[in-house]
């Protein structure tokens, strides 16, 4: 009967528009949407009690907000095309072989490590080999050790990777750095983005205990992308505005007027720093002034880190006005990102 149902709901919106499942709380909420904003797809919410909302740039783009512990499942059951989560919630929640694919790993918000806490008081344990050993002498003493985490799946896999053979996981709801301390378990596998939570519950990290390195992450469906060409131009323009966004974000725009004979005579000026090559080399233009005098408009495209002397190059030779802006987008020959994800769809 539910999968009937389900297959129901994914049927009335065949048809429809392209469907985005985004965090509704949690520390992913309010990241998501500025990095939305910064890519120029702004969410239009008319009230923060609806779960449906717009995003004018992008016609027919629809954002659903969603319980950040279910982003992944909407996912996979084609109730969402694309969904932006933690790429912790995606490892822990995705079914191996289903339909849901990372599209684009590495968003550049929300960084954080899903580590392994164990109490301070455990001077001997330092590394998984230690915990390993631990295990055992639990075992034998006739119990197993207690992990608190959210994580079943991934903790499961990195503990037995690691010798951790003899543990159970601990069914823990709220905080997991008190239920040491409260006696619910006796370490804890969670999500630390600066590790300051854990020293203040007196919990340190093993040396070695990282079990993944996490940020925020698009993923997909792959079949209801491969299957309506609609919804896959949709998200091809999502993709390739997230992408130009993050190509620009290393790089500024300088532009300077620089007196000269020619333009060949003003690039040659340019290109003796290697630098102001910038992506494709400098764009040259001239500037009919009164006085008839020969003057070039240099624009460049320049790595942040080489702005101020490749500015004081430019006043070497002569430039003047020199104006430096930020680049919103820089879009490549091709989305590297989308023609990643037509090969995975087979097409």
């Amino acid at each position: 009967m539910a999968e009937s149902l389900r297959q129901q709901s994914n049927g009335d919106r065949l048809n429809g528009g392209l469907r985005l499942a985004i965090p509704s709380d949690g520390e992913m909420f309010e990241p998501t949407q500025r990095f939305l904003q910064r890519c120029g797809m702004g969410i239009n919410r008319p009230s923060p009690r609806r779960y449906t909302a717009s995003v004018p740039s992008v016609q027919g783009l629809e954002v659903i907000f969603q319980r950040t512990a279910d982003i992944t499942s909407k996912v996979e059951d084609g109730n969402a095309d694309l969904g932006m989560v933690g790429r912790d919630r995606f490892q822990e929640s995705r079914i191996e072989g289903g339909d849901t694919i990372l599209i684009i790993p590495e968003l550049g918000f929300g960084g954080c490590e899903l580590v392994v806490a164990t109490p301070d008081a455990w001077m001997d344990v330092d590394s998984m080999a230690d915990l390993a050993d631990l295990a055992v002498e639990f075992r034998e003493s006739g119990r197993e050790l207690r992990v608190a985490t959210k994580y079943p799946r991934l903790v499961s896999r990195f503990f037995f990777s690691h010798g951790v053979n003899y543990f159970s996981i601990a069914p823990v709801t709220g905080t997991l750095e008190a239920s040491v301390a409260m006696g619910y378990a006796d370490l804890i596998v969670d999500i630390t983005a600066s590790g300051v939570t854990l020293r203040e519950n007196r919990l340190k990290r093993l040396e070695d205990g990282t079990v993944l390195a996490s940020e925020g992450a698009l993923i997909g469906n792959k079949k209801l992308l491969r299957e309506n060409p609609e919804r896959l131009e949709g998200a091809r323009e999502l993709i390739e505005r997230i992408e130009a966004h993050q190509n620009a974000g290393g790089f500024q725009r300088i532009s300077a007027n620089i007196e000269g004979d020619s333009e060949e005579s003003v690039a040659a000026k340019v290109l003796e720093r290697p630098e102001c090559a910038g992506l494709q080399g400098p764009t040259i233009a001239r500037v009919f002034t009164p006085d008839g005098r020969k003057w070039y408009s240099v624009t460049v495209f320049v790595d942040k880190v080489s702005l101020t002397s490749i500015v004081d190059f430019f006043r070497a030779i002569g430039g003047t006005s020199v104006t430096v802006s930020e680049a919103s987008y820089v879009f490549g020959q091709e989305s590297t990102s989308y023609a990643r994800l037509l090969a995975e769809l087979g097409l």
